[in-house]
């Protein structure tokens, strides 16, 4: 019939790894493509639709979990570090997981269920990390606590998400989109002086006040500011005065810097941080254990800063004296592994 939709053929995956997001299908099917997963993960890059856990060995060190304990993993996202938990507790113990992005948790959730890990070893919560406590009540003081701090790579690949300047989104960069306002939105609440100091307090950006002055005369003439794209060129035109030879990596610095600085502000990462760091002690069981992984300079302060100041309070018996870095080889092996610290702290 001539009101038939028309079949559209999908479009081919082209070489081993495409560039836009709907083309990498292959690597959105993990379970039917594992030599396409493979031939990326080799490149040192990660499938799109997919997480690789960082400082595995390191984390599973330092936890040292033995079969029976009871844990949280503070940050679930693809399951990485929450599988690599499980092995270690061997269907003895059990395990809290949370996470406050209601999209990826029940697609994790059932990708550990198909290996095994049902309601007896692991308990998933749609939670921010910052309300551990309401875990406590029913799981009682805990053997260890992980929280991994990144953005998922699953978030940051789809441009549905907007969390990338990369790509053609919406730019809203929420966790959780059901919680708060999108970033676009966010924008038109600031003044140029009060995103100039986001810019410099969430990244540290050397540009702030020529970005944070570009978006507002944008937006006061009657510009919207919707799409991750319209961001990008804003920052764009606002750089191109910087000479030809640096122009392109500055601008791509800064760039990734903005969206990170939005980021923070739009899910208040810090302030959610400074919470449930303050409430880790008390969810420890003693000779406890935390491990938290950052990837800013921002979040590392604050996890060096509350273990300092319980380890001087008598409450942890020793935390790192530095932060500790993936090996090198996993750095080469995965480009979001290379801003990862990780540090620990071991309740008296």
């Amino acid at each position: 019939m001539d009101d038939q939709v028309k079949h559209q053929r999908r479009k081919r995956y082209s070489g081993t790894y495409p560039k836009t997001y709907e083309t990498r299908y292959k690597e959105l099917n993990p379970d039917q493509h594992q030599e396409t997963i493979q031939k990326v993960i080799q490149k040192g890059n990660t499938p799109a639709g997919m997480h690789r856990p960082i400082c595995v060995h390191e984390i599973l060190s330092i936890l040292d979990i033995k079969p029976g304990q009871i844990g949280l993993d503070a940050t679930l996202g693809y399951g990485g570090h929450t599988q690599a938990i499980l092995e270690k507790l061997n269907f003895q113990g059990h395990l809290y997981a949370l996470d406050q992005d209601p999209i990826e948790l029940p697609k994790t959730k059932q990708r550990l269920e198909a290996l095994g890990y049902g309601s007896e070893i692991l308990t998933t919560l749609n939670f921010n990390f910052k309300d551990l406590d309401s875990v406590i009540i029913e799981s009682g003081p805990l053997d260890f606590i992980l929280a991994d701090l990144g953005v998922s790579s699953m978030q940051i690949d789809n441009p549905n998400r907007g969390f990338s300047y990369k790509t053609e989104g919406p730019l809203d960069l929420r966790m959780n989109p059901n919680v708060g306002i999108p970033a676009h939105l966010r924008l038109l609440q600031l003044t140029a002086d009060e995103l100039e100091g986001m810019l410099i307090e969430n990244a540290d950006e050397p540009y702030a006040k020529q970005i944070a002055k570009s978006i507002r005369v944008h937006l006061e003439s009657g510009h919207p500011i919707e799409t991750t794209t319209d961001l990008s060129k804003i920052i764009n035109n606002t750089l191109k005065h910087l000479p030809v030879s640096t122009r392109g990596e500055e601008i791509k610095k800064s760039s990734q810097r903005t969206f990170q600085a939005l980021r923070i502000d739009i899910n208040q990462e810090f302030d959610v941080l400074y919470e449930f760091l303050e409430k880790v002690p008390h969810a420890l069981k003693p000779d406890g254990k935390v491990a938290v992984l950052s990837f800013h300079s921002g979040e590392d302060r604050l996890v060096k800063k509350s273990f300092q100041y319980y380890f001087r309070q008598g409450i942890y018996q020793e935390i790192a004296d530095e932060f500790i870095r993936p090996t090198m080889e996993e750095q080469t092996s995965n480009s979001r592994a290379r801003s990862a610290k990780l540090r620990y702290a071991i309740k008296k």
